[in-house]
Order: structure tokens, then C-alpha cells, then sequence
């Protein structure tokens, strides 16, 4: 089923097309104060109608007609974006590289910048010469990042360690959902995992590393997303020095430590990294040109 009710050859025209319904939704998210109220708009009535935002696009141009049971889907989609809800937790799911991955209340929503985070890690694992590389996820939220190891390096063996009782069943979830082969450990990533001391060839975290008085300005940050996934001590760093120990009792010699964290981080992440023995500690842009990541080398 396309979701789309097809638009007469003749006759008046329908009263609900999708041109009509995405002007109307992105004057709404607008005034809102959404920052893309256009994509959003597109991409809710994809979500509404079982269909892509392309295919929305191209029904848009030509004015075709939405059923009635998915225009009330969308408005009421519509109406919870204006709140400032965010968009993925309407319509359920959030994309992260090539998987689909569900998020709702309680998990912290995957962002683009950490697809290019998990990269490093995945080119690392690809490289080693060890036949089944054991890399592990500190932190692991929705699973984005254990997932997409996992499933873009299909001879590693990933753990994914997770300590928020409302975020597990969002990463058992999404684990579940894509082939279920991720180790999901319930633990804090300050003491996770003794079992593979010196064992591991890659760890790679998105810890919390938003200073505690920093607030996020966006309401779909600031009343959404859970405070342990944000918030990393005065200085946003205290999660990174946990995970820093960690990582070097978990890392064979040689092996790759890899960190998201703020822009203006970049050098402090290296610092705690050089303090602990870590070698090359180096860090990396994303996509916008903003200091992202920082590698190192136990």
C-alpha cells in the first residue's frame, strides 16, 4: 500500500493534497519555532502515509490527494512537532547510517555528527588482522553505534554497555531488530566489562559531555533527551576521564580509542587522553567543519 489516495482525473479539486497539507504544516512548525519546518513537514507526512519523503515531494508537485484516516495521522503528527517534541520521537524511529533505529522518552536520539564518530572505529576494526576483533560500545544508548559495527563488520564481536533502565529496553530493541548478534551488557561504563581486559582492539563512546550548567537551548534537547545522556560534571568531562580509564584496561596494546565530544573539547579530550599514556591522541571535524572526535592509541 502507498498511503496515497489516488487523485481524480476530473471534478474539483480534492480538499486534502499533499502541497496543501505541507503549507500548512511547515506555516505551523514555523511559528513554532522549528528549524527546518519544511523537512519536517515532508517527513512527517512520509511518516503518516507509509512512504518516503520523496515520493511526498513528487505527490506535492502534482497535488495529489491524501486519504482522510492519514491526514488526521498527520495533523496530529503535526501537532506534537509544534510543541517542540522531537521529530523522531513522533514518528518512533531515527536513521543512523543505514539502520532504522526505534527512540521514544527515556534514549538518547542518535545525531548525524556520530556517524562519522562510529567511522573510525569501523575502519579500525577492518584493518586489524585479528579474524573476530572484540570492539565495544561505552554508553550505548539506542545501540546506534554497537549496531552499526556490528553490522558493517560482520566478523567483530561488539558489546554494547548500557546502565539507564529506561534506555535498555530501547537498545535491546534496536538490537533485537537487527539481527540480534550485539553482547548487551547492563553496566556503567566506568567499571564495565573486566572480563576482556586487555583484550578488546576498539572502544569508541558518545558519553554525556555537556557541562552541567550549559543547558541546551533547544526544548527538544533540554526537555527530551535524558539528563544522563547530556551531562558530563563542570566541565563536561567527567564521563570522558571514566571511559578513559576503562578503555585503556580493556584495549590491547595498539588498540584504538575512539571519543565524541563538543567542539570546544577537543583539546581537553586530549589531554585526558595523553595524562592516562593513550599515544597520538588526535582530533577529527565532522561533516560541518566542528572538531567531533578524538582517536588515540593505547
Amino acid at each position: 500500500m502507498s498511503g496515497w489516495e489516488a487523485r481524480p482525473t476530473s471534478g474539483p479539486r480534492p480538499a486534502f493534497t499533499a502541497d496543501r497539507l505541507l503549507r500548512e504544516a511547515a506555516a505551523a512548525l514555523a511559528a513554532a519555532g522549528v528549524p527546518t519546518p519544511q523537512v519536517d513537514a515532508e517527513l512527517l507526512l512520509a511518516w503518516a502515509t507509509d512512504t518516503s519523503r520523496g515520493a511526498v515531494q513528487a505527490r506535492a508537485m502534482t497535488g495529489g490527494a491524501i486519504a482522510e484516516g492519514h491526514v488526521e495521522r498527520f495533523r496530529h503528527a503535526v501537532a506534537r512537532r509544534v510543541t517542540r517534541e522531537p521529530l523522531q520521537h513522533v514518528t518512533g524511529e531515527a536513521h543512523f547510517r543505514a539502520l532504522t533505529l526505534s527512540v521514544g522518552p527515556g534514549v538518547f536520539v542518535p545525531r548525524p555528527e556520530t556517524e562519522s564518530v562510529v567511522q573510525f572505529g569501523i575502519d579500525a576494526l577492518r584493518t586489524t588482522a585479528v579474524p573476530e576483533p572484540i570492539a565495544v560500545d561505552l554508553g550505548s544508548g539506542s545501540g546506534a553505534i554497537a549496531i552499526a559495527m556490528d553490522t558493517e563488520v560482520p566478523n567483530a564481536v561488539v558489546y554494547a554497555v548500557e546502565r539507564s533502565p529506561e534506555a535498555l529496553p530501547w537498545t535491546r530493541r534496536n538490537v533485537d531488530a537487527h539481527g540480534g548478534t550485539v553482547h548487551l551488557v547492563e553496566g556503567d561504563l566506568a567499571d564495565a566489562l573486566p572480563e576482556l581486559d586487555g583484550r578488546v582492539s576498539v572502544v569508541v563512546s558518545n558519553p554525556p559531555y555537556v557541562p552541567d550548567d550549559a543547558v541546551p537551548i533547544d526544548p527538544e534537547v533540554r526537555d527530551h533527551d535524558p539528563a544522563l545522556a547530556l551531562y558530563g560534571g563542570p566541565d563536561g568531562l567527567d564521563a570522558v576521564r571514566a571511559l578513559t580509564e576503562t578503555a585503556w584496561r580493556l584495549l590491547v596494546p595498539g588498540g584504538l580509542l575512539v571519543v565524541e565530544h563538543a567542539e570546544q573539547q577537543g583539546a581537553g579530550v586530549r589531554a585526558v587522553l595523553a595524562a592516562r599514556g593513550f599515544r597520538s591522541p588526535e582530533t577529527h571535524v565532522d561533516l560541518t567543519g566542528r572538531d567531533r572526535t578524538t582517536t588515540a592509541t593505547r
